[in-house]
């Protein structure tokens, strides 16, 4: 196995998670303009690469928050969440009016920085983690490096796996005090022994902030229960379909009555291990790519000491 650590970011999670964490009162630049989401994401980054010290970071990144192929499969995907549009993607998202001008603030100042910021065209950050993910599993074992996904969306417990050293870090508790989610703690918490076997339970769950309906009458307990006795949602279908009798006739009435929904799930829910992510190693830089523009971002958006955190952090 390598000795390194790859830690990938939910970009976007962890800068709403900084707007809404950050008083916009705590820090505004010389105009009067809120910069509590980037002064709270590079606070976060420069947390975690003390108390994480990877040797790779990657800031995933929403091309397209809301993709159409997995609109054109569940048309409420998201549905609730179309709004205004965000600098840097394709479609519009609910976002706070104070927090859309900070978007970009926060591309150049990961640019500066030398912090690798990767999309892909279609797809969302989900998908881009879930592909750097697959990368690096498929890469010869005496070269893997652990993968730590920090983020507050349980979509990606999906990608947990012991054996791989794939795990999250879950912003639930905050960025000081982060849930490490590996294979026991889904057992723990979902009644669910895998990565896989989370991604089952979601699409038969649903998840209204996402748009997706779940089978009506099956939550969480009854979803992870079928997925145990069945071993996947491929299983629990075979049951319903060949009538076995572990099925209760209203769990069977309810799986045959959202057979539409449950063809199409999986490939909702599940993220995407080849989307077009370019090539890029993600080595930790150990000085600023360009320090001037550092030096511009500082002044223009009175950021300095939350980028010197970064840069400390970064050259420790």
């Amino acid at each position: 196995m390598g000795d390194g650590r790859l830690l990938l970011l939910d970009t976007a999670s962890l800068y709403f998670r900084a707007y809404f964490g950050v008083p916009e009162s705590a820090g505004r630049a010389p105009d009067g303009s809120p910069t509590n989401a980037v002064r709270g994401l590079l606070e976060m980054i420069a947390r975690l690469v003390v108390d994480r010290r990877p040797t790779r970071l990657v800031a995933c990144w929403d091309d397209d928050w809301r993709p159409a192929f997995r609109v054109e499969a569940i048309p409420s995907y998201k549905a609730h969440r179309v709004a205004v549009p965000v600098p840097g993607t394709t479609g519009l998202e609910e976002v706070p009016d104070t927090l859309a001008p900070q978007v970009p603030v926060i591309v150049e100042a990961l640019a500066a920085l030398g912090i690798a910021r990767l999309g892909a065209p279609g797809f969302e950050a989900d998908d881009v983690i879930g592909t750097l993910v697959a990368r690096e599993v498929a890469r010869p074992a005496d070269e893997r490096d652990a993968v730590d996904v920090v983020t507050g969306d349980r979509d990606l417990f999906q990608l947990v796996d012991d054996e791989a050293r794939v795990r999250v870090l879950y912003t639930v508790k905050g960025i000081r005090d982060l849930e490490v989610v590996d294979q026991a703690r889904l057992v723990e918490r979902y009644d669910v022994s895998t990565g896989r076997g989370y991604a089952d339970l979601a699409a038969l769950r649903g998840d209204p902030s996402d748009g997706l309906p779940g089978v009506p009458g099956i939550g969480e307990k009854t979803a992870a229960a079928l997925i145990r006795r069945y071993g996947s949602l491929a299983g629990v279908l075979a049951a319903r379909d060949a009538h076995d009798p572990g099925l209760t006739a209203t769990q069977q009435r309810r799986l045959t009555e959202s057979d539409a929904y449950l063809q199409v799930a999986p490939a909702v829910v599940r993220v995407a291990p080849d989307a077009p992510v370019a090539d890029e190693d993600g080595r930790l830089p150990t000085a600023p790519a360009d320090p001037d523009a550092l030096v511009r971002l500082a002044e223009r958006w009175g950021i300095g000491s939350s980028l010197a955190r970064v840069v400390d952090a970064l050259t420790r």
